[in-house]
């Protein structure tokens, strides 16, 4: 069980997860001049879990961070393992072809299942649990997983299972749902000290990781080098894994995503039978609402659940005022209980939901915009991203062969366009249409 603790975890935001790290060492920043095979730029999801790949490969890898391993959306999420996209295999397959699908689909269940390798292989200590429930709240919504279960059957996952509105209580106990699909392959973890395992498992392999290091320039070439305040790496490729905190480092590659905040919350413990009564099986929850609620129990028996959207990366000036509210509407008997932690993060997010990989010029790729869907499918595109540097580029090309937009109407209207759409679907939930 972690166990949190007073000492400061300096650079990282006031979250639960910072205050139960496995290990608050401050890595040193980068001096002077470096070389390596591949130089990494991002040290959360993406970036280590590429680095990961190719230091098991034999490869030398330095990675940069510019401010702390899992500092971003990486060490702050639901902690939540959700197989696929953040589009279903129906969506892929109507706006790409039956092919596509077919490819996305053999991979969709691949980066929740690097996870489990990875924490076995290396003894990464994340409070991995198995099992995740997705919550309708309408027949309609109930008919929608059916036909996503029957899609996802075809492409080979078998953990799937129908839930009835008598059966809810089983996994939730609240009245506020129709029913709803377990995930037996789902499940959930401590990302923070996943990604700090990862980080370890990297360094134990001899890569080289550098905090407070945030990259000034890339210089693309047949020898590309990347710069810092302090220092700069020459390196044979490059991999640009910032997401949602590469700023404007790559203009050519923030045009098409946009930083997307999510607000979360730890309540204190709870008395373990309390906890134990509203979440009976230890499932990760997620509704299927457009604009979602996800929760969980944490291994110290605080609820840890999130919420609440913000287009653009901005935030409520009160975090809890828009998560609390929906809280108490699920589990009304925590009228009383203190909320001892809440955060926000950002993740990226591209204008078709699809995940954005490909390369900037012969040496030089990138992956982002998991739009909300991160903590598996960034698993296996840092995989992806290994494999391409060391020769194997199909699984790479599937990916980068899809197509990706800037938003429309630049930086000025892409939040306000969005938040229109976003408002039309959630009004679309409240209906029940």
């Amino acid at each position: 069980m972690v166990e949190v603790t007073s000492a400061p975890n300096p650079g990282h935001t006031t979250s639960w997860y910072a205050a139960s790290a496995n290990t608050k060492t401050v890595r040193t920043a980068l001096q002077g001049d470096q070389d390596a095979d591949i130089c990494i730029i991002g040290a959360g999801f993406t970036g280590l879990s590429a680095a990961l790949e190719l230091a098991q490969k034999g490869f030398s890898v330095i990675v940069l961070e510019g401010e702390r391993v899992g500092f971003g959306a990486s060490g702050r999420n639901g902690g939540q393992i959700v197989n696929g996209y953040s589009r279903d295999l129906h969506t892929i397959a109507r706006r790409y072809g039956a092919q596509k699908a077919a490819e996305l689909g053999a991979m969709s269940l691949e980066g929740g299942q690097i996870i489990r390798e990875r924490v076995a292989k290396y003894g990464i200590d994340c409070d991995l649990v198995d099992g995740g429930f997705f919550a309708a709240f309408t027949p309609k919504q109930m008919t929608e997983m059916a036909a996503n279960k029957a899609n996802w059957e075809k492409h080979g996952h078998t953990g799937l299972e129908m839930v009835s509105e008598a059966e809810v209580g089983t996994y939730v106990k609240s009245d506020r749902y129709a029913g709803g699909m377990i995930d037996r392959f789902g499940g959930h973890i401590h990302p923070l000290n996943y990604v700090l395992g990862e980080a370890d498992a990297i360094e134990r392999l001899g890569g080289r990781i550098f905090e407070n290091s945030r990259v000034i320039a890339v210089e693309q070439g047949t020898n590309p080098v990347v710069r810092t305040a302090h220092g700069k790496v020459a390196a044979k490729y490059v991999l640009v894994c910032g997401n949602a905190y590469l700023g404007g480092l790559l203009p050519e590659i923030g045009e098409r995503m946009m930083p997307v905040s999510s607000q979360v919350m730890a309540t204190e413990p709870l008395d373990a039978a309390l906890i134990e009564e509203l979440l009976p099986a230890n499932y990760c929850v997620e509704d299927a609402n457009y604009i979602l609620d996800y929760y969980r129990r944490t291994s110290d028996n605080r609820l840890l659940y999130g919420g609440g959207i913000g287009y653009g990366g901005t935030d409520p000036a009160d975090l809890t005022s828009v998560i609390r509210p929906n809280m108490l509407k699920t589990f009304p008997q925590l009228q009383n209980t203190k909320i001892d932690f809440a955060w926000s993060g950002n993740f990226a997010l591209t204008l078709t939901r699809i995940p954005h990989i490909g390369r900037l010029s012969p040496n030089v790729y990138f992956s982002h915009g998991d739009s909300g869907h991160g903590v598996t499918t960034t698993q296996l595109l840092g995989r992806i991203l290994g494999e391409v540097v060391a020769g194997h580029a199909q699984r790479f090309d599937v990916w980068s062969s899809l197509p990706n937009y800037p938003f429309p109407g630049g930086k000025t209207f892409r939040v306000p366009l969005t938040m229109l759409g976003a408002w039309w679907y959630g009004l679309r939930d409240r209906l029940g249409v």
